[in-house]
């Protein structure tokens, strides 16, 4: 069976130290201004009742990607695993991708090309960047097609919830509640 490659974040362990951005930024030689992942966080509730997450973003690597859908050249294609990558070298950077996005996971790079996360495929299916550096061991990426994996495990163990859900993309970034 071909890998599904998927990452899994928990958010109780997260404390948006920011580690996973910083280390994607240099691993990745992002430009200034330009981010393949970023951390949020959100409080709910009403004082004294409050509740804070923090999730780290990126590409959801979706299953139905808009952008692949929506990319005139073919830059946009499905890549190891089912990840979405971008060929540099067909990308023209006309942003149709950027506009087909509803995670808004995507940039253009200073040379010209749209720039995302890559689940750090140049890695060869090895943990990503962000997965090596948090401090909260928070980040977990595998294949989700292997039942003996620590993200299958954890997909069914515990509560999950991906972002923006009715966007009908099935993402491929989890996140533990």
């Amino acid at each position: 069976m071909e890998p599904r490659y998927v990452m899994v974040l928990d958010t109780r362990r997260c404390v948006a130290c920011s580690a996973c951005v910083i280390v994607c930024k240099t691993e990745n030689d992002v430009p200034e201004g330009g981010f393949r992942d970023w951390v949020v966080s959100e409080t709910r509730g009403r004082f004294p009742a409050l509740s804070t997450e923090n999730r780290s973003l990126r590409c959801n690597h979706c299953a139905f990607a808009p952008c692949i859908d929506n990319c005139p050249t073919g830059a946009s294609h499905r890549g190891p695993g089912g990840t979405v990558q971008i060929d540099r070298v067909k990308c023209t950077g006309c942003k149709n991708c950027i506009s087909a996005c509803p995670y808004d996971a995507r940039f253009v790079h200073p040379r010209g090309f749209i720039d995302k996360c890559t689940f750090c495929m140049h890695r060869k299916g090895a943990y990503t960047a962000c997965q090596t550096v948090c401090p909260t061991e928070c980040i977990h990426f595998g294949d989700a097609n292997d039942p003996g994996s620590e993200v299958s495990r954890l997909l069914a163990t515990r509560d999950h919830k991906v972002v923006a859900p009715e966007a009908g993309t099935r993402p491929r970034v989890h996140y533990l509640v």
